[in-house]
Protein backbone atom coordinates (compact mmCIF):
# COMPACT_ATOMS: atom_id res chain seq x y z
CA UNK A 1 0.00 0.00 0.00
CA UNK A 2 3.00 2.00 0.68
CA UNK A 3 4.60 1.38 -2.67
CA UNK A 4 1.00 2.64 -4.61
CA UNK A 5 1.25 5.88 -2.37
CA UNK A 6 4.41 6.49 -3.46
CA UNK A 7 3.37 5.99 -6.36
CA UNK A 8 0.56 8.21 -6.85
CA UNK A 9 2.09 11.25 -4.97
CA UNK A 10 5.48 10.87 -7.35
CA UNK A 11 2.42 11.71 -10.13
CA UNK A 12 0.61 14.08 -8.60
CA UNK A 13 4.01 15.90 -8.77
CA UNK A 14 4.85 15.40 -11.94
CA UNK A 15 1.30 16.85 -12.79
CA UNK A 16 1.43 19.85 -11.15
CA UNK A 17 5.16 20.57 -12.54
CA UNK A 18 4.52 19.93 -15.72
CA UNK A 19 1.30 22.44 -15.75
CA UNK A 20 2.94 25.76 -15.91
CA UNK A 21 -0.75 28.14 -14.96
CA UNK A 22 -0.42 26.83 -11.48
CA UNK A 23 3.26 26.86 -11.04
CA UNK A 24 2.50 30.65 -11.81
CA UNK A 25 0.42 31.08 -9.64
CA UNK A 26 1.86 30.49 -6.80
CA UNK A 27 4.98 33.33 -7.99
CA UNK A 28 2.23 35.60 -8.17
CA UNK A 29 0.71 34.86 -5.16
CA UNK A 30 4.52 35.42 -3.23
CA UNK A 31 5.50 38.67 -6.03
CA UNK A 32 1.66 40.46 -5.15
CA UNK A 33 1.85 39.85 -1.43
CA UNK A 34 5.52 41.02 -0.89
CA UNK A 35 5.04 44.10 -3.39
CA UNK A 36 1.43 45.15 -2.33
CA UNK A 37 2.62 44.65 1.38
CA UNK A 38 5.98 46.66 0.96
CA UNK A 39 3.66 49.45 -0.83
CA UNK A 40 1.18 49.81 1.98
CA UNK A 41 3.64 49.34 4.49
CA UNK A 42 5.42 52.85 3.16
CA UNK A 43 2.28 54.38 2.89
CA UNK A 44 1.71 53.67 6.37
CA UNK A 45 4.47 55.08 7.64
CA UNK A 46 4.35 58.41 6.09
CA UNK A 47 1.28 58.61 7.26
CA UNK A 48 1.90 57.68 10.86
CA UNK A 49 2.98 61.36 12.31
CA UNK A 50 -0.57 62.44 11.15
CA UNK A 51 -2.65 59.77 12.46
CA UNK A 52 -5.40 60.42 15.49
CA UNK A 53 -4.07 58.67 18.91
CA UNK A 54 -7.15 55.93 18.99
CA UNK A 55 -5.39 54.53 15.53
CA UNK A 56 -1.50 54.72 16.82
CA UNK A 57 -3.05 52.61 19.72
CA UNK A 58 -4.57 50.09 17.65
CA UNK A 59 -1.59 50.34 14.89
CA UNK A 60 -0.47 46.53 14.26
CA UNK A 61 3.13 46.76 12.07
CA UNK A 62 2.93 43.14 11.74
CA UNK A 63 -0.61 43.03 10.52
CA UNK A 64 -0.28 46.05 7.99
CA UNK A 65 2.96 44.29 6.32
CA UNK A 66 0.42 41.52 5.44
CA UNK A 67 -1.83 44.06 3.67
CA UNK A 68 -1.20 42.07 0.36
CA UNK A 69 -2.09 39.01 1.85
CA UNK A 70 -5.72 39.20 0.58
CA UNK A 71 -5.03 40.20 -2.87
CA UNK A 72 -2.44 37.54 -2.51
CA UNK A 73 -4.80 34.85 -2.20
CA UNK A 74 -6.29 35.34 -5.36
CA UNK A 75 -3.77 33.51 -6.14
CA UNK A 76 -3.49 30.76 -4.25
CA UNK A 77 -7.42 30.04 -4.92
CA UNK A 78 -6.53 29.78 -8.35
CA UNK A 79 -3.62 27.56 -7.96
CA UNK A 80 -6.18 25.35 -5.74
CA UNK A 81 -8.68 25.48 -8.14
CA UNK A 82 -6.46 24.26 -10.75
CA UNK A 83 -4.77 21.98 -9.47
CA UNK A 84 -7.97 19.78 -9.06
CA UNK A 85 -10.22 20.95 -11.43
CA UNK A 86 -7.51 21.18 -14.28
CA UNK A 87 -8.05 17.30 -14.84
CA UNK A 88 -12.02 17.74 -15.32
CA UNK A 89 -11.50 20.12 -18.41
CA UNK A 90 -9.02 18.35 -19.65
CA UNK A 91 -10.74 14.92 -19.54
CA UNK A 92 -7.57 13.47 -17.34
CA UNK A 93 -9.56 12.69 -14.27
CA UNK A 94 -10.95 9.29 -16.68
CA UNK A 95 -7.13 8.23 -17.07
CA UNK A 96 -6.51 9.19 -13.44
CA UNK A 97 -8.92 7.09 -11.65
CA UNK A 98 -8.28 3.96 -13.73
CA UNK A 99 -4.86 4.42 -12.68
CA UNK A 100 -5.54 5.14 -9.33
CA UNK A 101 -9.44 3.45 -8.14
CA UNK A 102 -9.26 4.44 -4.94
CA UNK A 103 -10.24 7.42 -4.76
CA UNK A 104 -8.97 8.39 -1.09
CA UNK A 105 -5.65 8.13 -1.68
CA UNK A 106 -6.50 9.50 -5.17
CA UNK A 107 -7.49 12.60 -3.17
CA UNK A 108 -4.97 12.55 -0.39
CA UNK A 109 -1.77 12.15 -2.42
CA UNK A 110 -3.56 15.67 -4.76
CA UNK A 111 -4.01 17.30 -1.43
CA UNK A 112 -0.86 16.38 0.24
CA UNK A 113 1.46 17.93 -2.82
CA UNK A 114 -0.11 20.37 -3.53
CA UNK A 115 -0.71 21.46 -0.10
CA UNK A 116 3.48 21.09 0.91
CA UNK A 117 3.93 23.13 -1.99
CA UNK A 118 1.18 25.61 -1.02
CA UNK A 119 2.62 25.57 2.75
CA UNK A 120 6.53 25.80 1.50
CA UNK A 121 5.71 28.85 -0.51
CA UNK A 122 3.47 30.44 1.72
CA UNK A 123 6.09 30.56 4.64
CA UNK A 124 8.62 31.84 2.69
CA UNK A 125 6.16 34.11 1.35
CA UNK A 126 4.79 35.13 4.99
CA UNK A 127 8.51 35.64 6.11
CA UNK A 128 9.78 37.83 3.22
CA UNK A 129 6.79 39.87 3.54
CA UNK A 130 7.54 40.22 6.95
CA UNK A 131 10.59 41.44 7.13
CA UNK A 132 10.28 43.58 3.87
CA UNK A 133 7.43 45.26 5.57
CA UNK A 134 9.12 45.86 8.77
CA UNK A 135 11.90 47.14 6.73
CA UNK A 136 9.49 49.98 5.04
CA UNK A 137 7.97 50.71 8.47
CA UNK A 138 11.30 52.10 9.77
CA UNK A 139 11.14 53.19 13.18
CA UNK A 140 7.56 51.59 13.62
CA UNK A 141 8.52 48.02 12.72
CA UNK A 142 7.84 45.38 14.93
CA UNK A 143 10.51 43.00 15.81
CA UNK A 144 9.71 38.98 15.43
CA UNK A 145 11.25 38.70 19.58
CA UNK A 146 8.12 41.03 20.16
CA UNK A 147 5.21 38.90 21.89
CA UNK A 148 2.85 37.28 19.42
CA UNK A 149 4.77 38.37 16.44
CA UNK A 150 6.58 34.84 15.31
CA UNK A 151 3.29 33.61 15.58
CA UNK A 152 1.57 35.89 13.37
CA UNK A 153 4.25 35.58 10.39
CA UNK A 154 4.21 31.61 10.97
CA UNK A 155 0.01 32.16 10.74
CA UNK A 156 0.64 34.18 7.76
CA UNK A 157 1.92 30.81 6.18
CA UNK A 158 -0.43 29.18 7.50
CA UNK A 159 -3.39 30.96 6.61
CA UNK A 160 -2.57 30.73 2.47
CA UNK A 161 -2.10 27.47 3.04
CA UNK A 162 -5.67 26.74 4.34
CA UNK A 163 -7.00 28.41 1.87
CA UNK A 164 -5.83 26.45 -1.20
CA UNK A 165 -6.32 23.26 0.96
CA UNK A 166 -9.71 24.94 1.40
CA UNK A 167 -10.37 25.94 -2.60
CA UNK A 168 -9.11 22.40 -3.26
CA UNK A 169 -12.08 20.86 -1.23
CA UNK A 170 -15.03 23.43 -2.92
CA UNK A 171 -13.34 22.36 -6.48
CA UNK A 172 -13.71 18.87 -6.06
CA UNK A 173 -17.13 19.62 -4.73
CA UNK A 174 -17.53 21.47 -8.56
CA UNK A 175 -15.63 20.16 -10.69
CA UNK A 176 -15.42 22.92 -13.01
CA UNK A 177 -12.58 25.61 -12.59
CA UNK A 178 -15.26 28.71 -13.81
CA UNK A 179 -17.84 27.26 -11.35
CA UNK A 180 -15.49 26.80 -8.52
CA UNK A 181 -13.93 30.19 -9.06
CA UNK A 182 -17.24 31.87 -9.78
CA UNK A 183 -17.81 30.81 -6.24
CA UNK A 184 -14.89 31.09 -4.21
CA UNK A 185 -14.09 34.73 -5.70
CA UNK A 186 -17.72 36.38 -4.82
CA UNK A 187 -17.65 34.49 -1.66
CA UNK A 188 -14.04 35.74 -0.10
CA UNK A 189 -14.14 38.86 -1.71
CA UNK A 190 -17.57 40.19 -1.48
CA UNK A 191 -20.16 38.24 0.50
CA UNK A 192 -17.65 37.74 3.30
CA UNK A 193 -16.93 41.65 3.70
CA UNK A 194 -19.84 42.63 3.66
CA UNK A 195 -21.34 39.93 5.93
CA UNK A 196 -18.10 41.00 8.17
CA UNK A 197 -18.80 44.90 8.15
CA UNK A 198 -22.58 45.03 8.44
CA UNK A 199 -23.60 45.19 12.09
CA UNK A 200 -26.79 42.66 11.84
CA UNK A 201 -24.39 40.01 10.53
CA UNK A 202 -20.91 41.13 12.03
CA UNK A 203 -20.96 38.07 14.19
CA UNK A 204 -21.53 35.64 11.22
CA UNK A 205 -19.47 36.82 9.65
CA UNK A 206 -16.66 36.79 12.29
CA UNK A 207 -16.79 32.91 11.92
CA UNK A 208 -17.20 32.66 7.66
CA UNK A 209 -12.93 31.15 7.06
CA UNK A 210 -11.13 34.18 5.89
CA UNK A 211 -11.69 36.14 8.74
CA UNK A 212 -11.48 33.51 11.82
CA UNK A 213 -8.28 32.64 9.91
CA UNK A 214 -6.80 36.19 9.55
CA UNK A 215 -7.07 36.54 13.72
CA UNK A 216 -3.94 34.39 13.50
CA UNK A 217 -1.57 36.89 11.74
CA UNK A 218 -2.57 40.12 14.40
CA UNK A 219 -0.79 40.99 16.98
CA UNK A 220 -2.63 43.96 18.40
CA UNK A 221 -6.27 43.18 19.01
CA UNK A 222 -7.20 46.71 20.84
CA UNK A 223 -11.34 46.81 20.06
CA UNK A 224 -11.36 43.62 19.09
CA UNK A 225 -14.55 41.55 20.12
CA UNK A 226 -14.13 38.60 18.32
CA UNK A 227 -15.14 35.81 20.78
CA UNK A 228 -11.87 33.79 20.09
CA UNK A 229 -8.56 34.33 20.00
CA UNK A 230 -5.55 33.76 17.14
CA UNK A 231 -5.51 30.06 17.61
CA UNK A 232 -9.34 29.77 17.71
CA UNK A 233 -9.90 31.23 14.58
CA UNK A 234 -7.07 29.12 12.56
CA UNK A 235 -9.14 26.16 14.45
CA UNK A 236 -12.15 27.90 12.84
CA UNK A 237 -10.65 28.18 9.55
CA UNK A 238 -9.12 23.97 9.54
CA UNK A 239 -12.87 23.01 10.66
CA UNK A 240 -14.23 24.51 7.27
CA UNK A 241 -11.23 23.04 5.57
CA UNK A 242 -11.99 19.27 6.99
CA UNK A 243 -15.54 19.94 5.95
CA UNK A 244 -15.05 21.04 2.17
CA UNK A 245 -12.52 18.07 2.00
CA UNK A 246 -14.82 15.79 3.25
CA UNK A 247 -17.59 16.55 1.51
CA UNK A 248 -15.49 16.96 -1.78
CA UNK A 249 -13.91 13.29 -1.05
CA UNK A 250 -17.84 12.23 -0.85
CA UNK A 251 -18.74 13.38 -4.29
CA UNK A 252 -16.17 11.85 -5.36
CA UNK A 253 -16.80 8.55 -4.40
CA UNK A 254 -20.51 8.99 -5.38
CA UNK A 255 -19.89 10.58 -8.76
CA UNK A 256 -18.25 8.75 -11.99
CA UNK A 257 -15.48 10.86 -13.54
Amino acid sequence: MAGVVGQVLRSEWTKIRSVRSTVWTLGVAAVVTIALGALISGLVRNDYATMPARDRLAFDPTYVSFAGMGLGQLAMIVFGVLVVSNEYSTGMIRTSLAAVPQRGTFLFSKVTVAGLLALVVSMVTSFITFFVGQAMLGPYAAQPRDPGVLRAVVGGGLYMTLITVFSMGVATMLRSPMLSLGVLMPFFFLVSNILGNVSATREVGAYLPDQAGQKIMQVVTVEDDAPYGPWGGFAIMALWVVAALAAGFALLRKRDA
